[in-house]
């Protein structure tokens, strides 16, 4: 049982780790949300260097030398890293989270499986005595969104941490609580088997009609306007015509997330065909070296085939 107090009991101080091209903008936006007589009292941030802050320790972030001493001046803390291993190190390994003796709410932002998620927020628990809890809340709409602070926010938790951890990703997108802890990856597991889908579709139809003499461009942009328009189209077709592969995120994060979408299916005995065609597509141009560039390289690897 969590010993947390009340989600109106005052403005709060955010922490975060994990500032890549994602929590670097995500940062930005907590700091600019923050302030006297604001929900947010203020942002600590840790890393591996604190060089890398600069921009954010240069625009009023404070910092933490490790991440117990950022669990000790933090309410809520946001863990924007790649997968459940660096979650673990974060909470449990040599000066970890773990070991502060503070209440605190922490946010899991990255795309994990959520049988693991459930397992950590049990061990995280038991470990501090209810103390500490966990929310995940995985975000989609890439380096764009994050910029802009509009991110779709995925958020499963109890209640209470929740309703703590609401109004500060607010600073950051539009977040929804869509059920118990693990709901959120669950929702980002079919989020990236729909860009998947979709990626892999525009990729497809490209290599077709310029195989077939039309104007990919032209094509591309007429198709927007109508039942094919996505904000995939909107935002990966102009790398397409210029073959422009240079990663705001890379494709190999697909074959991860893919299998996430896996393992929900097989949870819920649902037969998904077009996944396993994107997932296999997506192992498969990982294998052939292209995954540490953008999700558009897809363009690419069927072009190859």
């Amino acid at each position: 049982m969590s010993t947390l107090p009340p989600a109106e009991s005052g403005p709060v101080s955010v922490g975060m780790i994990g500032l890549g091209n994602m929590g670097l903008p995500m940062a930005l936006n907590l700091l600019r949300a923050s302030g006297p007589d604001r929900h947010i009292r203020k942002v600590t941030v840790t890393g591996r260097s604190r060089e890398r802050s600069a921009a954010l320790l240069a625009a009023g972030a404070a910092w933490a030398g490790t991440p117990r001493e950022l669990a000790e001046q933090s309410d809520v803390l946001i863990l924007m890293v790649p997968d459940l291993p660096q979650v673990e190190e974060v909470l449990f390994g040599p000066d970890g989270v773990a070991e502060a003796s503070t209440e605190l709410v922490v946010v899991v932002s990255a795309t994990v499986s959520a049988a693991g998620l459930r397992t950590v927020d049990a061990r995280l628990r038991h470990g501090t005595h209810g103390r500490m809890v966990l929310v995940d809340a995985p975000v989609s709409g890439g380096t764009e969104g994050a910029e802009a602070g509009t991110l779709s926010i995925m958020v499963g938790g109890d209640v209470e941490p929740v309703a703590r951890v609401l109004p500060v990703l607010s600073a950051c997108g539009s977040p929804l609580r869509l059920g118990p802890l693990g709901a959120g990856a669950v929702a980002k597991a079919c989020n990236q088997l729909i860009v998947a889908a979709t990626m892999s579709a525009i990729a497809e139809a490209s290599v077709i009609a310029e195989r077939s003499g039309l104007d990919l461009g032209a094509l591309l942009d007429l198709l927007q306007g109508g039942y094919a328009g996505s904000r995939v189209l909107e935002t990966k077709g102009r790398r397409l015509v210029e073959r422009d592969y240079t990663p705001t995120g890379a494709a190999k994060f697909m074959v991860k997330d893919l299998s996430f979408a896996a393992a929900a299916a097989a949870d819920t005995r649902t037969v998904a065909p077009t996944l396993a065609a994107v997932r296999e597509s997506f192992l498969r141009l990982t294998e052939a070296g292209l995954g540490d560039q953008d999700l558009a390289v897809i363009h690419r690897y069927v072009g190859s085939l």
